[in-house]
């Protein structure tokens, strides 16, 4: 199994020293404001009747319909870094998904706006208005959370191993990221291929989120060959269940989405506070 392990690392930490460069990040930044600039210029090419009928039936109308592009993209690299994360910690990696989930309500917020006629105007447009106001005030009380979170975060657990578990475990994690990195490139080209035909099909981002989920369930499973006591086990199949009330916030509708995502943050804070408050220094928790 070390050979298996030493291989998954050897192609895994490659590639996500490249992912977290700084010069490719510079690079995708720029290429964000290049895509948002050509979506204006194709929406705008798309008004004036200037595209072929083929291609100005993929184009939206609505300028406003450019900013929820960009932060499809957005959201795609942040899915990329949370693959990247997995191998984490699994409160880093959990983390990292209300960072999705705040980045998501952002995105619904941008989305409500392409339905609005140009120039914007609120008459009419009241109830959209509404699900607006929620979405981009959930996103920031999950951003609060979020911080909340991240601060009461401790050093990791999986510190508590041997260091040939850790590598063992770690590396296991490596191995599961790459086949969910590979997962997520065939959803994305099997979304784009499905756009192109015209083929009406669910968001792929959100069939990603149950291919994570299962993914969460898998580690915590994983984790208890290394960690198979009933506070490590107990503590992470906690966090898994967390990511399953994301979840179902993403399939819910406005209003109780919010409270979905709020609810599965306050859960994540609660738990790592009863954990490492009430649980802390307590004789064989970790057996």
């Amino acid at each position: 199994m070390n050979f298996i392990y030493e291989k998954i690392t050897y192609l895994f930490d490659p590639l996500h020293h490249r992912w977290e460069h700084e010069r490719l990040a510079k690079k995708i930044s720029v290429g964000l404001v290049l895509f948002f600039l050509a979506g204006l210029l194709c929406i705008e090419l798309q008004r004036l009747g200037l595209l072929p009928a083929s291609l100005a039936a993929l184009i939206p109308r609505s300028h406003f319909s450019a900013i929820e592009m960009a932060f499809t993209v957005v959201l795609i690299l942040e899915v990329i870094s949370l693959i990247f994360t997995l191998p984490c910690s699994f409160s880093r990696s959990v983390g990292k998904q209300f960072e999705l989930l705040a980045l998501i309500l952002l995105r619904n917020s941008f989305k409500e706006l392409s339905e609005f006629p140009e120039p914007i105007a609120f008459a009419g447009n009241e109830e959209a208005v509404l699900r607006i106001l929620s979405d981009g005030f959930g996103a920031l009380v999950i951003f609060a959370l979020l911080g909340v979170y991240y601060l009461i975060q401790r050093k990791k657990q999986d510190e508590t191993m041997t260091s040939t578990d850790l590598f063992s475990f770690v590396a296991a994690k490596k191995g599961i990221a790459l086949l969910l990195l590979a997962a997520f490139i065939f959803m994305g080209l099997r979304s784009i291929y499905l756009t192109l035909t015209d083929v009406s099909h669910s968001d792929f981002l959100h069939d990603f989120y149950t291919l994570l989920i299962l993914t969460d369930i898998l580690v915590v499973l994983i984790s208890q060959c290394f960690q198979p006591g009933f506070y490590a086990v107990f503590r992470n199949s906690g966090f898994a269940l967390s990511t399953v009330i994301i979840r179902i916030a993403l399939a819910a509708p406005p209003y109780f989405n919010v409270l979905l995502g709020i609810a599965a943050a306050l859960f994540a804070i609660l738990l790592t506070i009863v954990s490492q408050k009430i649980f802390s220094g307590l004789p064989g928790k970790r057996r």
